[in-house]
């Protein structure tokens, strides 16, 4: 599953606990919510959990969050499901050393890359999963 997907099925996983406060959230339900298979499910809940974000349990507890929402952000969504080996950006790979623009674009495009990153990653850290689940209320 690409990052971006994990990053949006985890957003929607801590919303729906949020919502559902109280509730019995089995990865089954949660699953339903999503539309994915709770194999899926799973997985990004023990993301969240290696992250300190949630707490799960097998059996009737479930999944609880592990500290308040407006004190996660999206940015510690993010990297809670971001795999090492992954990139926002990818470079191709081995383009033509005998070509002025394939030897030379990888260098040109790096600090693109790197400032695209870095200004996502502010934009995460500014928006609360408290704010994402409010909005979410909001539109029901």
């Amino acid at each position: 599953m690409a990052i971006s997907s994990r990053f949006s099925v985890a957003a929607h996983i801590l919303t729906l606990i949020h919502q559902k406060e109280g509730d019995r959230l089995t990865s089954e339900f949660i699953a339903s919510s999503v539309n994915t298979n709770p194999v899926v499910i799973r997985r990004i809940l023990g993301m969240l959990s290696k992250a300190g974000l949630v707490r799960t349990s097998a059996g009737v507890a479930g999944a609880r969050l592990a500290r308040p929402l407006g004190e996660i952000t999206m940015l510690d969504v993010y990297r809670a499901v971001q795999s090492e080996q992954e990139e926002l950006f990818a470079m191709h790979e081995h383009p033509n050393p005998a070509c002025p623009v394939g030897r030379n674009i990888q260098a040109s495009l790096d600090h693109v890359f790197l400032d695209a990153q870095r200004a996502m990653e502010a934009q995460l850290a500014s928006v609360t999963m408290e704010q994402l689940s409010l909005d979410v209320a909001s539109r029901a």
